[in-house]
């Protein structure tokens, strides 16, 4: 079997930046078993699956290199700009059927498509005893000033510099698990233009640190639209390959956008 694979990088003016996300358009869904095997092959953070369902409408699947996941802003933006850029080049509007409902894609003129995903209000965390301290020591930081939880939990430290600094150990995904979770959100305040910069990591799901999380900005949106009294925000993620987003609170949805660029396009043989 032959099926035809790109490789885009979202939240990236440029190749080599932001997050990068490999697509793959199939005729339908094969065994999510192969899928999963797939996307192990690929070692991304993300593979995205799509089927076309009618005119502006495709069913999509995301996997990490260790499973199937409910919810992927960057894919699901890459997958946009390649459906926009190369495979349905009149479309205007997608709407993506997934495993977190229906979400939609609307082509941008200035290339920054504008991608509409569920918000993901937090609420503080009563974390275990000892929990803030063993997460600082993981990060290779000083604790947390708060700790929220909504998908992911989400700690909040004071300073930019913080979160820049962070320099992750191997127990990261061991204090999650302590606290009965998967993923981290580690956010401060923003510098240098930014109102709020983050960094997520996810090593139990294969990913020990995602350069651009969209899923992310849905609890970060909220929180920091709340706190800053502002609903359109200029985010960065701080990872070693970085990216920045543009955040616009709508109430129960959360409007993220941001460029993509084209890495590879190529054939999986299997």
């Amino acid at each position: 079997m032959k099926l035809k694979i790109w490789q885009v990088d979202a939240f990236a003016s440029k190749p080599l930046e932001g997050n990068p996300a490999a697509i793959v358009p199939l005729a339908k869904f094969p065994d999510a078993a192969v899928m999963q095997k797939i996307a192990g092959e690929n070692n991304l953070s993300e593979t995205a699956f799509i089927v076309f369902t009618a005119p502006g409408q495709y069913d999509l699947r995301w996997f990490t290199p260790e499973a199937e996941v409910e919810l992927c802003g960057h894919a699901t933006l890459a997958t946009a700009w390649l459906l926009f850029e190369e495979l349905d080049t009149e479309l205007k509007q997608v709407t993506f059927n997934t495993r977190s409902g229906p979400l939609t894609v609307d082509r941008g003129r200035d290339g920054n498509h504008v991608m509409s995903l569920p918000a993901d209000p937090v609420s503080p965390f009563v974390a275990p005893a000892g929990f803030a301290k063993a997460l600082g020591e993981a990060l290779g930081i000083a604790p947390p000033s708060e700790i929220h939880k909504g998908r992911y939990i989400m700690a909040v430290w004071d300073k930019a510099a913080d979160i820049r600094a962070i320099k992750p150990s191997g127990d990261v995904g061991r204090v999650l698990r302590g606290a009965g979770s998967w993923g981290l959100i580690a956010t401060a305040p923003g510098d240098g233009g930014y109102d709020f910069v983050s960094r997520f990591f996810a090593p139990d799901k294969g990913v020990f640190e995602d350069p651009v999380t969209g899923s992310a900005h849905c609890a970060l949106t909220p929180y920091w639209a709340k706190r800053l009294g502002r609903k359109r925000l200029k985010a960065r993620q701080a990872s070693p390959r970085g990216g920045d987003v543009i955040c616009a609170d709508e109430g129960e949805r959360i409007l993220l956008s941001g460029p993509c660029a084209l890495y590879l396009r190529g054939e999986i043989v299997i």
